[in-house]
């Protein structure tokens, strides 16, 4: 499933160009005051669009009710998610309209969710949104002149007024040009009509922003109160073809989030709110990008067991010890050049203790189970044959004090009697 693409008010939602576009998420729960509203409601909705769409994108106008923004990042705290991003939008509401439209288009592209939501600020500074304006007296979002405030008070008095990228003001009289600088390139020009006519703007203001299409739309709610006054036209222009906003989008660098691990464009994640790290500091990460396990502390997981049977590896060494006289003289885990490797217990490579203890030494030829048994000659009887091979018995060295010869077995004795 796209990315869901939710606003705060139906009145933010323009039809879709084509079939291919998604419908936006309105959010019922609107105001604390309104019936069915609450943060419960919130909760339920968002938890809804997340679960079946996985990434959610809330756009609300920058200058919306503060309970209802504080609202939304209670939802947010609340349902302890990070597939949320609150996108607020520093636009008049029919251009906050237009931009919602132009992410619902590009959420069926290969965008991921970081990217879609942070392409909204680049997006808006594409968009030329205003109004024509019967009074500026009111008028807060842009600087007005002590000139023209005083002109606003006149009787049939019209303005000009573009908001958004930049602030222009100019005072209307006949039907001539309005005579404000426009975007460069084609768009869609977007009118919602108030209390004056609307054929300053689909005439001569078009002509001049070389419109390619105008579509009608009703007026919001939120409008008379953004511009100061309910006699009003708005009106808002942007880049109406999918594949130019692809390839605008697609063309900018892309950026990994060090806190959340998302993709962004821009210098600041839409989803966590995290600023981009200089540029000398790009590669690393704040947080590792997988949680714990649940009910486990981060840094309390239980150490694995050691494998008493694994080979040892074979660059083990000691440490370094900053006091000479405590540098081990050999290590432990190392194996003396020229000698045998010690065997563990099951036949392979000793590791542990058994790497501790010292190699077999070869034992001689003659020592060991296997060693023949040659008899004794002086155990031998009288009738006993003479061995074949004599072992070469060592000489006794004499003694240091007595220099006496060796000492010599008793002959058998003889007796008279001898037993039969």
């Amino acid at each position: 499933m796209p990315t869901a693409v939710a606003v705060t008010s139906p009145e933010l939602v323009l039809p879709s160009p084509d079939r291919h576009t998604p419908p936006a998420a309105v959010l019922r729960s609107t105001g604390p005051g309104e019936r069915g509203g609450g943060l419960e409601q919130t909760l339920t909705e968002i938890h809804t669009l997340v679960e079946h769409h996985g990434h959610v994108l809330v756009v609300h106008p920058a200058a919306a009710p503060s309970a209802l923004v504080h609202r939304l990042h209670a939802a947010r705290a609340a349902l302890e998610t990070d597939r949320l991003a609150l996108v607020g939008v520093d636009l008049p509401p029919l251009g906050t309209a237009l931009l919602a439209l132009q992410l619902r288009q590009l959420s069926i592209c290969d965008f991921s969710p970081g990217v879609l939501a942070s392409a909204a600020r680049l997006l808006a500074h594409y968009l030329h949104a205003g109004a024509v304006l019967g009074s500026v007296a009111r008028l807060d979002q842009v600087p007005v002149g002590l000139k023209a405030h005083a002109k606003s008070w006149l009787p049939g008095s019209q303005f000009a007024v573009v908001a958004r990228p930049e602030p222009q003001l100019v005072r209307l009289g006949g039907d001539q040009d309005p005579r404000l600088e426009g975007p460069g390139f084609p768009t869609r020009l977007v009118v919602a009509e108030g209390g004056l006519p609307a054929e300053r703007v689909t005439g001569a203001l078009a002509r001049a922003w070389r419109v390619r299409e105008v579509t009608h739309a009703r007026l919001p709610a939120a409008s008379p109160g953004w511009w100061g006054t309910a006699k009003l036209t708005e009106f808002a222009a942007a880049i109406p073809d999918i594949s130019v906003l692809y390839q605008l989008v697609s063309s900018v660098r892309r950026e990994e989030c060090h806190w959340c691990g998302l993709e962004l464009i821009g210098d600041r994640c839409a989803f966590c709110a995290a600023p981009l790290p200089p540029p000398g500091e790009r590669g690393r990460r704040a947080l590792p990008a997988t949680r714990p396990a649940p009910g486990r502390l981060r840094g309390r997981e239980r150490a694995p067991a050691l494998d008493r049977t694994a080979p040892a590896p074979p660059d083990r060494a000691l440490p370094a010890a900053s006091d000479p006289r405590f540098t081990p003289a050999l290590d432990p885990g190392a194996v003396p050049p020229g000698a045998a490797t010690p065997a563990g217990p099951t036949g392979g490579p000793a590791t542990g203790v058994h790497a501790l203890r010292p190699a077999h030494r070869a034992a001689p030829a003659d020592w060991g189970p296997q060693r023949p048994r040659i008899p004794d000659p002086r155990q031998a009887g009288p009738g006993a044959p003479a061995p074949a091979h004599q072992p070469p018995y060592a000489a006794t060295p004499p003694h240091e004090e007595h220099d006496q010869p060796p000492h010599q077995p008793p002959s058998p004795s003889r007796s008279r009697n001898p037993r039969p």
